[in-house]
């Protein structure tokens, strides 16, 4: 899901003069200036929030395997919000011209969110004895990804080849440079709006989920330590963002504005994922009440 700021917002140049006072190794790898500990600490925390997010579908992939029951644990709903937030991730670090590692990373997310719904419409068909909406859910899959590679092959058309915009990095989703307090240039506008879409989608997905829990009043076959995952990215998103130094000239407020989709998308993501931990924590324990509710039948003595 998020880079979270892991580039500096400095343009790329020279190290030497550049960034005198920081580390060579971060600014070789990520195109980074470290001068100070806020700036070492939003790094830190960018990558142990990519870290997160890279590692938070396993446990809901192994919990599908064993329990057999994805299609109705969890809302597909859900699984193309995400996979919408993270296409529009992917278009960011196209647009931006981002370093390798971070487009990579992109990809790496969508082939996953990809992953996750294929298993989702797997378990949806083996288990075709449930109300069947298979067909209408595939067909709506497929929409969503060729809105996606559309929106891929036209921004070719809006930014022709050898036009690179430099954009200040929100690494997966970037703002392009610009001074420090000024107004919104036309390429920073567009990064906002797909920040702002990434975040829709990312708030989106999770109301759904919501709703089906409640409606089955029970967090049966999904993987708690998916949303913990989830929280923890989130939050370190979040921290990382609000640690980073602004640049020279650029007052505290203007920075947070510059950022506000993608802190909203994360903070409030966030939020929401607590409140689907809530819930696991609440229809376990009815699962529990009932259990002690129902009267035992004593087993009859052996002869």
């Amino acid at each position: 899901m998020m880079w979270a700021l892991l580039a500096s917002q400095t343009p790329v140049g020279n190290y030497t003069t550049d960034c005198p006072n920081g580390s060579y190794f971060v600014w070789d790898i990520l195109q980074a200036c470290t001068e100070d500990a806020r700036d070492v600490a939003s790094i830190a925390l960018g990558l142990f929030s990519v870290i997160c997010f890279m590692f938070s579908a396993f446990p809901q992939c192994y919990s599908s395997y064993k329990n057999g029951n994805m299609d109705e644990a969890l809302s597909l709903w859900f699984l193309l919000g995400w996979l919408g937030g993270d296409s529009c991730n992917f278009l960011g670090a196209f647009l931006a011209q981002q370093l390798p590692l971070q487009t990579y990373t992109a990809v790496y997310y969508v082939i996953v969110d990809i992953f996750m719904v294929s298993l989702y419409c797997y378990y949806k068909v083996k288990n075709r004895s449930r109300p069947d909406g298979t067909a209408i859910n595939v067909v709506v899959m497929f929409v969503m990804l060729g809105a996606a590679g559309s929106l891929i092959q036209g921004s070719r058309v809006i930014y022709p080849i050898g036009e690179k915009p430099r954009f200040n990095k929100r690494s997966l989703l970037a703002i392009p440079q610009s001074s420090a307090n000024q107004a919104f240039t036309p390429k920073e506008i567009s990064g906002f709006v797909i920040g702002s879409f990434s975040s829709v989608f990312y708030l989106g997905s999770r109301l759904p989920q919501l709703c089906r829990n409640m409606k089955r009043k029970s967090t049966k076959g999904i993987s708690i330590s998916l949303f913990a995952l989830m929280i923890i990215g989130n939050l370190t998103y979040g921290l990382c963002v609000l640690v980073k130094v602004p640049r020279q000239g650029q007052t505290e407020a203007n920075y947070v504005v510059h950022h506000l989709p993608w802190l909203v998308g994360s903070l409030g993501t966030m939020a929401l994922d607590i409140m689907i931990l809530i819930q696991f924590a609440i229809y376990k324990t009815q699962s529990s009440e009932s259990e002690l509710l129902i009267p035992k039948v004593p087993r009859k003595s052996l002869q």
